[in-house]
């Protein structure tokens, strides 16, 4: 039987031997080149984690900052988007004057953003102060209106004549 076991234990030997070959190529062939590759990503993914973060940090704050500016400009965002219609000006703020009327003025060198009008207004005022509540009025109204000056205000008996033009703003989106 010694023989015998002398055979066992040279076969446990030769398969324990091959298996412990087989792990070490094993590891040379494909663990450690591939445990070398996984540090490699592992880092380049840890970087662009952190680029990640960053960015979407000032995403963050850049979409805060917009949104509080949309909230803020809400009313000017709306004026924009609504076409001017120059029936219902005069409608709103033929109360502010006696006589009011648009002309459009045609410019050869515009960009077509813009429509001049040139607006002529009576009212029976003894002051300009009527004038200086109607810029008010259409600095709140929902077009974009630019006066342009001068302003030439002509007194005619108890009333104060006015003549000036503006820019009204279209959007062209």
């Amino acid at each position: 039987m010694s023989k015998r076991q002398n055979y066992r234990t040279l076969f446990l030997v030769l398969v324990s031997l091959f298996l412990f070959i087989g792990i070490v190529v094993f590891s040379v062939l494909f663990l450690i080149p591939k445990g070398k590759e996984y540090r490699t990503l592992r880092l380049e993914s840890k970087k662009e984690q952190q680029i990640i973060g960053r960015v979407q940090g000032q995403y963050d704050r850049v979409n805060k900052k917009l949104e509080k500016l949309k909230s803020d400009n809400a009313h000017t965002i709306t004026a924009f988007k609504t076409a001017f219609d120059p029936k219902k000006f005069t409608k709103n703020n033929h109360e502010d004057f006696e006589d009011l009327y648009l002309t459009e003025i045609e410019m050869l060198d515009h960009n077509g953003s813009f429509k001049i009008y040139e607006v002529n207004a009576t009212t029976k005022i003894t002051s300009p102060q009527v004038f200086y509540q109607f810029l008010e009025k259409i600095n709140k109204s929902d077009w974009i209106i630019g006066v342009n000056f001068p302003i030439y205000f002509e007194r005619e008996g108890d009333r104060i004549k006015s003549s000036f033009t503006m820019k009204v703003h279209r959007s062209t989106i």
